[in-house]
């Protein structure tokens, strides 16, 4: 009824002639166009996750997507939506078919909302395979394909694909056809430009230039309203040479056009650029990322994944690298962890362990001598298989953790009870090649850590160790990081491989509600010394071997991570005092053009001697007297970077011998006594750490419940809630209590949110469990045998 011709597989819709009352008008058009597009790439998905065998559950609703995707395509275009439809470009009219149609203006338009349709389609495939965790090679071939897609994109539109690109019914370049109204005002619009600069370069009368202007703005909104676009300058820049972090765009250029007098200015002008953050991940040959403004543009609660990779790479963190999964620690970073290392260190020996350093390359015999303890590290195992060209008779395996590399010597070195105990610390780097989306710090291939060894002759000594270790590990956190955890060990499933015991202190980032792993503290007992022959000579009983207990215990930069996500805010990084490279940042203010050399001298002192002070009281301190940057520019810049105390030093601060602190978590003001500015500031950096530590507590408090209800258990994971749950242990049980709990998540485009595991069954334990108290899944029949505490984690 609406074509007059059946249809058929190979039909072509832009050579039929439908009735002019079914013909979409060029805005139908174009989100037909996007819907096609949609439809297709949903399909694909579709058809991927049968492929895949996904869960019946997923395939069904990406079906029930696809057939609403269909039904609005036929609510815009009038028609069904099959897989040869052409979408044509029209205006409410009939097209007239030619021989050889010329390609018109909205052409380019029509290949690019098809485009942009099929690249977020394709964008959310991408998204989808890595939130259900698909093999590696299937997300590369999709990642590989939305390339291809957004470069075909710029090809047709002239410029990178972006998730608020706005397609326009013209070509790239946004110019009219020959011989249009659109054509004679475009000439009217640069000629009239080409005035106003001329005016303004010869210096004419203010109110000459005025009524130039006015007359160009109401060319220019003539303009828009013939041809539905904004005027662009023929000798507009290219998209690849868009104004960048200044914001500017081709429209405010159109408005305020320049001489080439004050370009020449502005070129002699020395120029006063934020430091920009590196592209996050991008290739810097293909400029994929372009660098961001100085201060945040991405709100934690929006968008925390983003704003994650911004505030490390705009607080000079974190630098990326080549090799994906491997990051580089910059200083700012670094002294994080040289801080944590310092105080453990003292802590270790204090108890009479002492360091040293294993090589990174383990035999593969030696790796698979425990096999229980390799089977959880097996997939991550990096292995060298060459030296130059040549293929190495028996590959080496690069260190994922040390126990296979240390326990042979162990095994040389004790003879008798004599040699024991043995306390083993190394600080070094690990691998473990992660198939998971690597985050700096949180889940990466290379990190940084301790890990710990002893052995023991009796249980009872091992087992001291194991807490002592952990006390140290909370100390860390508590006391160092402002991060309040919760102390457990790990159950039968998420303990550690090959170890009769784990323990662990977990914190909570309340932004996504989830769990992390802070350090582990292992109780191997026998399992390693049987294994690798580790025995000496019973005191008691002459001649009677005794295999001894051991321990091994870890921290790695898991913890900078923590710090970043759980007290950074939407200004950026905020450190924690004790660990903070600089703890206060002193900024002379106050200095305008009648200030006197003289006068700024002495301020410039001033603060040079307040740092002294500063410092001698033991404070980490910087005075920033570079004159390159406004005050403004450095308050911005140091609060981006999380320093503790900012200090605003001026001429009238000076005379009255004061100074101005302002604190970084609250963002207060206070006024000191110069005479007092030791212990003032030590003041203020002792109530920044209690006021970090107590508001982390409280927002964790605020979202743990202890409760028995299924139902509830549900329902408060979804509000971001870790829960204490009475449970059975049972490995299967917890399997099940993770697949039942999993949910999508509609707000994240990242896929499903996963279900909770087991976090550790805390040592203090919520409440006595009673003989009516049941196990938290209702399928589950077993009695329970502690409260645990679940959540999502990383």
């Amino acid at each position: 009824t609406q074509t007059g011709v059946d249809w058929t597989p190979d039909v072509k819709l832009d050579q039929l002639k439908p009735k002019q009352s079914s013909a979409p008008s060029g805005g139908q058009s174009n989100d037909a166009q996007r819907l096609d597009g949609l439809v297709r790439a949903q399909g694909d998905l579709v058809r991927k996750l049968k492929g895949d065998k996904a869960a019946k559950d997923v395939i069904t609703e990406s079906v029930n997507k696809l057939l609403e995707l269909k039904a609005e395509f036929k609510k815009v275009y009038g028609k069904d939506w099959t897989p040869d439809v052409k979408i044509s470009q029209t205006n409410g009219t009939n097209p007239t078919p030619t021989a050889n149609p010329a390609p018109t203006a909205g052409g380019a338009g029509s290949d690019a909302q098809r485009l942009d349709g099929l690249v977020r389609a394709q964008g959310d495939l991408v998204r989808k395979l890595k939130g259900d965790k698909a093999a590696k090679d299937v997300i590369t071939e999709s990642v590989n394909k939305l390339l291809e897609l957004k470069a075909e994109f710029k090809k047709v539109y002239g410029k990178d694909w972006t998730p608020d690109i706005q397609i326009t019914s013209q070509t790239s370049g946004n110019q009219p056809s020959a011989g249009s109204d659109a054509q004679r005002l475009d000439d009217l619009v640069q000629k009239q430009a080409d005035t106003v600069r001329q005016l303004k370069a010869d210096k004419a009368d203010k109110a000459q230039v005025d009524e130039s202007v006015k007359k160009l703005l109401e060319l220019k909104v003539e303009y828009k309203k013939t041809t539905g676009a904004d005027w662009v300058s023929k000798a507009a820049p290219a998209a690849g040479n868009a104004p960048k972090a200044s914001g500017t765009t081709p429209k405010d250029s159109a408005k305020k056009p320049s001489s080439d007098k004050s370009n020449k200015k502005a070129e002699n002008k020395p120029k006063k650029e934020a430091p920009t953050a590196s592209s996050a991940g991008g290739d810097s040959k293909s400029g994929a990322k372009k660098q961001t403004r100085l201060g945040m543009e991405t709100k934690k609660a929006e968008n925390t994944a983003d704003w994650y990779t911004e505030v490390i790479t705009k607080a000079e963190m974190i630098e990326y690298y080549d090799v994906s999964g491997c990051y580089i620690l910059r200083p700012w970073a670094y002294a994080i962890w040289e801080t944590i290392q310092g105080w453990f260190d003292a802590q270790i020996k204090g108890l009479g362990v002492e360091n040293c350093y294993f090589p990174m390359f383990i035999s593969k015999a030696a790796l698979e001598t425990e096999k229980t303890h390799i089977a959880d590290f097996a997939p991550e195992v990096a292995w060298v298989t060459k030296s130059g060209q040549s293929e190495l008779a028996e590959p080496i395996a690069i260190r994922p953790t040390s126990e296979t590399v240390m326990y042979p010597s162990y095994a040389k070195w004790v003879q008798s009870h004599r040699d024991l105990p043995i306390r083993l610390n190394q600080w070094c780097s690990v691998v473990r090649w992660e198939f998971k989306t690597p985050t700096p710090f949180l889940r990466t291939r290379e990190f940084l850590w301790q890990e710990g060894h002893s052995a023991f002759a009796s249980k009872e000594e091992a087992l001291e160790e194991v807490y002592q270790i952990l006390d140290f590990y909370a100390q860390v956190y508590e006391y160092l990081l402002a991060i309040p955890v919760i102390k457990g060990r790990k159950t039968e499933k998420e303990k550690f491989a090959g170890g009769d015991m784990t323990t662990t202190c977990e914190a909570y980032v309340g932004t996504n509600g989830r769990g992390i792993q802070g350090a582990t503290s292992h109780f191997l007992g026998q399992n390693f010394s049987k294994m690798f022959d580790i025995v000496f000579e019973d005191p008691q009983e002459v001649g009677q071997k005794r295999y001894a207990y051991q321990n091994s215990w870890g921290l790695s930069t898991r913890s900078i991570g923590a710090v970043v996500m759980i007290h950074g805010d939407d200004k950026g990084l905020v450190l924690p005092p004790r660990v903070a490279k600089l703890q206060v940042v002193i900024v002379p203010c106050g200095i305008t053009a009648t200030t006197t050399d003289a006068d700024k001298q002495k301020l410039m002192d001033g603060c040079r001697q307040l740092e002294l002070q500063l410092r001698g009281a033991g404070m980490r301190v910087r005075c920033d007297l570079s004159d390159h940057y406004s005050p403004g520019w450095k308050f911005n810049h140091w609060e981006l970077k999380g320093v503790p105390v900012r200090v605003e030093f001026g001429p009238k601060d000076m005379q009255k011998g004061e100074f101005v602190a302002v604190r970084r978590d609250t963002g207060a003001k206070s006024t000191h006594k110069l005479a007092n500015a030791a212990g003032d500031c030590k003041t203020l950096l002792d109530q920044i750490h209690d006021n970090l530590y107590e508001k982390a507590k409280g927002e964790r408090d605020s979202h743990l419940i202890v409760t028995r209800d299924w139902q509830q258990f549900l329902a408060k994971l979804d509000e971001k809630f870790i829960i204490m749950s009475p449970f059975c242990g049972g490995t299967d049980c917890e399997d099940q209590i993770k697949r039942d709990s999993a949910k999508e998540d509609v707000s994240d485009a990242s896929g499903p949110l996963m279900g909770a595991k087991s976090l550790c069954i805390p040592l203090e334990q919520p409440q006595e469990l009673t003989q009516d108290m049941v196990c938290i899944h209702p399928n589950c029949k077993a009695k329970p045998k502690y409260f645990t505490l679940f959540g999502r984690s990383y």
